[in-house]
């Protein structure tokens, strides 16, 4: 049984930046649909009254400076894609700090601040219940850190490593076979069956393939028949020799 690795959620998320720049670089993002954040100046109405008519504060009524068509000259203003904010008005959806020049995600028509994102959708380890960032493993479609995925009785890392579980918890191949496993009965080793091993049952007895020989000739029993002498086995060769 193997983990599947975890892909870096949050790494992975979109995160944009807002920059300041001059009016033809701005019309460029329009044009090009950018995946970037504005940050310009509202310019006296002379010279752009045509642009500053069309500006409407996202947050409407919420608006931060209690009038959403507010286009004072000198007072900042944010553009991302298709809307616009007052600079204080451009903030997180969750912490309500304005966003800056910090780095913001969006989602679902909202934005977020990195931190309130990371809280509020990141991945976080089943075990530890800490937020992982830089990667991990899922078992049975769980989240855990790597360091934090381990046997359940030697709290050895599993990560990367062959492991089989009981009871929907994990456990490294030694663990498992000495707490759980069938003994073979002529080494006492457990049988545990990873990688493949095979193993002969009779009756209430168990041996590894390579350990399942005759008492007295030490020849391989798999696949022969063999006779039974007290808690031995043995080859029916070997049993007839004993009966002479």
């Amino acid at each position: 049984m193997a983990a599947d690795y975890l892909a870096n959620d949050l790494n992975s998320r979109l995160r944009l930046t807002t920059k300041t720049v001059g009016g033809e670089r701005i019309r460029k993002a329009k044009d090009n649909n950018e995946e970037i954040a504005v940050l310009s100046m509202f310019l006296p109405m002379q010279s752009r009254q045509e642009e500053n008519n069309q500006f409407r504060c996202a947050l409407g009524y919420a608006c931060k400076l209690g009038n959403a068509r507010d286009v004072t000259p000198g007072t900042k203003k944010m553009e991302y894609k298709t809307r616009q904010w007052h600079e204080k008005c451009f903030c997180c959806c969750v912490c309500k700090t304005p966003i800056g020049t910090k780095s913001f995600i969006p989602r679902e028509q909202e934005i977020y601040c990195a931190g309130c994102y990371e809280e509020k959708y990141a991945t976080r380890c089943i075990k530890c219940n800490k937020i992982i960032t830089s990667g991990g493993v899922t078992y049975k479609n769980e989240p855990w850190h790597r360091e934090c995925f381990t046997c359940t009785h030697c709290s050895t890392s599993l990560a990367g490593q062959r492991f089989t579980s009981r009871d929907d918890k994990p456990y490294c191949a030694d663990c498992f076979g000495e707490l759980f496993a069938k003994r073979c009965t002529a080494c006492v080793k457990p049988i545990t069956g990873i990688g493949g091993t095979r193993f002969i049952s009779f009756e209430d007895r168990h041996w590894h393939n390579d350990c399942f020989i005759c008492a007295l000739c030490k020849t391989s029993l798999v696949g022969r028949g063999f006779i039974t002498d007290a808690t031995d086995i043995i080859c029916p060769e070997c049993a007839k020799q004993k009966l002479i």
